[in-house]
């Protein structure tokens, strides 16, 4: 492969290309236990799902926890990648919705969309998926900038 690869400490993999582009790529990655998400439904209803999920993603996981915690895992997943973690931005500037095939799709809106801009972040690819117990995602943002 034409390139140099090197990993560095904030979670981002760097392509250096010759040609004198560089992609870079953001990863973040979140696991939660489903009984947790039910545990904050239970306790505090309402208050807690309209705090956390839009109302196109409230209407899509039609209060399956399995699937309201897959999208609790992939929002921190994309907070993550985009170096924010949980105080950089809201809960619902992150959209996790699906295509017709069902596969995730993220929207950003708000402050994950500047940050996003900020770092040149042209793509944002994500996965999910659940157990009985648990929930994981996995977020990958992608920028390819002109090297100096």
């Amino acid at each position: 492969m034409n390139g140099v690869w090197y990993v560095n400490f904030h979670d981002s993999l760097v392509v250096a290309r010759p040609w004198g582009f560089v992609l870079m790529y953001n990863v973040g990655v979140d696991i939660v236990e489903i009984e947790r998400i039910q545990r904050a439904v239970d306790r505090w209803g309402q208050r807690f799902l309209h705090r956390i999920y839009t109302e196109a993603e409230l209407d899509l996981c039609r209060n399956r926890v399995p699937e309201l915690a897959a999208r609790f895992a992939g929002k921190e997943a994309v907070m993550k990648a985009l170096g924010t973690g949980t105080k950089g931005v809201s809960w619902r500037d992150i959209e996790i919705l699906s295509n017709r095939r069902r596969a995730p799709l993220v929207f950003l809106h708000g402050r994950a969309r500047c940050r996003a801009r900020k770092l040149g972040m042209k793509k944002l690819a994500i996965s999910l998926s659940h157990s009985r117990d648990y929930a994981v995602a996995s977020a990958v943002g992608g920028a390819e900038r002109t090297s100096k």
